[in-house]
This record gives structure tokens, sequence and C-alpha cells, in this order.
């Protein structure tokens, strides 16, 4: 059983407001590719799909003379920290395990090198895969914030990836408790 499901995130006033600024359809694939990504790095679903979800909620609309600056937002935009602190805000209020809210905001903050001095960060798995998952949906010139989608179909899409974690997640907990024995 989940704390908070995505369509709780989904449908809270916090993250539509938010995602409306970052791309709704960006949210929703790059939460389908965490949840793929998942398998292959030994992650939680419910994890690896709130933190792809709410990858974004940071943003800040970087415009000049009323024009998209894509240039101005790669030089200045330090929305993964926004972010992490949001989404670790967010998902404490609607009752997700304060370790859970950690790691999905950890997971946020290092989802992007965009605003991180040139250095090579050692992820965690759970990092890696929202990372990953974020660079599998990006165009060039952030085009991929700009992918639309209607507001019945997102949420549909949500609940059946909401479906999609609930019937994987009890079997990876038990593949992670059998592991956890032979060690």
């Amino acid at each position: 059983m989940r704390d908070v499901t995505l369509t709780e995130l989904f449908q809270h006033p916090i993250t539509k407001k938010h995602l409306q600024r970052s791309g709704i359809a960006h949210a929703i694939e790059v939460a389908y590719n965490a949840f793929h990504l998942a398998f292959k790095y030994n992650v939680s679903v419910d994890l690896a799909t709130k933190a792809a979800l709410l990858h974004d909620i940071g943003h800040y609309e970087w415009y000049r003379q009323g024009k998209w600056d894509y240039e101005q937002y790669r030089k200045n935009d330090i929305h993964a920290i926004k972010g992490a602190e949001r989404a670790h805000k967010l998902l404490v209020r609607l009752g997700e395990n304060p370790q859970n809210a950690k790691l999905i905001s950890v997971a946020i903050l290092l989802h992007t090198d965009s605003y991180l001095p040139e250095v090579d960060i050692k992820r965690s798995p759970l990092q890696k895969v929202v990372k990953l998952a974020d660079e599998m949906d990006e165009e060039q010139g952030g085009n991929h914030h700009y992918k639309q989608i209607d507001q019945i179909t997102a949420l549909e899409k949500i609940q059946q990836l909401d479906q999609l974690v609930d019937h994987h997640l009890p079997k990876q907990q038990l593949q992670q408790n059998n592991q956890e024995k032979l060690m």
C-alpha cells in the first residue's frame, strides 16, 4: 500500500499549477520512462514514478520582452533546487513517508546538471533513473516542455500508471525482501 498515489499528486493544486509551466505531457512521459527504467536499476517503481512526475515542478518561466528565452533559462535556472523543496513539502503534506519524501526530493535535486559546477556526481540508482528518464524525453531548445496533452487524457494516463505501479510494487518488494534474506 502506497502512502500517496500519482493521481493524488497530479490532482493537487500545487502540482497542477507548476506542471503547467514545465509541461504536463513531458512530466507524464518522464514518469512512464522512470517506471520502465526502475526495473533495470532495481529501484522502487513508486519512488521513481513520483520523482519523475515532479522532477520539473520547480520551473520558473524565463521571459524577455514577452517571449520565452531559452538561453536565459540555461544560464540562470535552478529549477531542480526549487523543485526538490516544493516536492518535499507537497509530499509530506499529502502524507508520504518522510524518508521516501526525502529520497524523491533528492532525486529531483539531482535530475539535471544544468546548475551544478563541473563535478562528477555519484548518483544513487533512483537518482540515475530520474535523470535518464528525463533525458529520454528531451528535445532541442527545451521543446519537450511545450508538448501538449489534454487534461482528461493526462489524468487517464496517470491513473493507468498508478495501476501499473500498484501491480508491480508488491512483486518488487517481495524480490527485494528475498534478496535481503540471501545477504
